[in-house]
């Protein structure tokens, strides 16, 4: 990030979201304060429509990860903490009636913000704000009991010591839960794929928001692991394709982004 500035990412995720709503009627994932927040017309994302490999990913990962919340508060989770919160809207939806802290650095905050208040959008009782800068202070919070960690679109471009910093915390607590994305590194890509890759880490660099860390599945499952997270899921291209876009013929070895929970049992 550009200080000063809000992310430029955050601002690309919440784009992808709000157009799955418009292009897709919000099949994978319904957010009706998706459009209202990022503040584009309907039409404009209509005439400019962001990719639709990267956008059915972003709505398929939230979908995944509000389900998983919702398990964890039929066992009694009552807390969500939003990591990199961004324009994520689940502190306003919050059809669970949970506890909400969004996490986030303080520019983008401000940012989020502003477009709350330009879209006539009412922060809920029990939402709270915790301006952090995860690569240069930890990540402390007021927790009352278990707590669900919603850590979408941030691990790629943590250093392995922020991530591993902000997992620690994490794992602190009894009965915690993480719902995170992650993604393989680029050398697994076919050429092709891997050649978008590099021109879009290239463009996010400019921005001041390059990818920092990439793992293999059974290398984030050995960090999670040792932390003592004892029932992780972890859903690759062949998995999220059966699951959520009638796909099951996707090559089980095939690389690139992931979506996984875990529970600190």
């Amino acid at each position: 990030m550009k200080h000063g500035e809000p992310s430029r990412t955050a601002y690309s995720a919440a784009r992808y979201r709000a157009a799955h709503q418009v292009l897709d009627g919000g099949a994978i994932f319904e957010d009706a304060l998706a459009v209202p927040i990022l503040g584009e017309a309907r039409d404009d994302l209509l005439a400019d429509a962001p990719r639709r490999g990267m956008r059915l990913f972003v709505a398929a990962r939230h979908r995944f990860a509000e389900d998983a919340i919702a398990a964890a508060a039929g066992r009694g989770v009552r807390h969500v903490v939003v990591v990199g919160a961004g324009l994520d809207t689940y502190a306003y939806r919050n059809p669970l009636h949970l506890r909400v802290t969004e996490v986030d650095h303080p520019d983008t905050q401000a940012w989020k913000r502003g477009r709350l208040a330009e879209a006539g959008i009412e922060i809920p009782d029990g939402v709270e704000h915790a301006g952090v800068d995860l690569e240069k202070e930890p990540l402390r919070l007021d927790l009352d009991g278990p707590a669900f960690f919603l850590w979408l679109g941030v691990v790629p471009y943590l250093t392995a010591e922020g991530f591993g910093e902000t997992l620690d915390y994490i794992a602190a607590g009894a009965g915690n839960e993480v719902a995170l994305d992650y993604a393989q590194p680029l050398e697994r890509m076919t050429a092709e794929r891997r050649a978008q890759l590099e021109a879009r880490a290239e463009r996010v660099a400019r921005l001041g928001e390059p990818w920092l860390t990439y793992f293999e599945p059974s290398e984030i499952a050995t960090e999670l692991g040792r932390r003592g997270f004892g029932e992780i899921e972890d859903l690759g291209p062949a998995a999220m394709g059966a699951r959520f876009f009638n796909r099951p013929d996707v090559p089980l070895d095939t690389p690139g982004g992931h979506v996984l929970h875990a529970r600190q049992l």
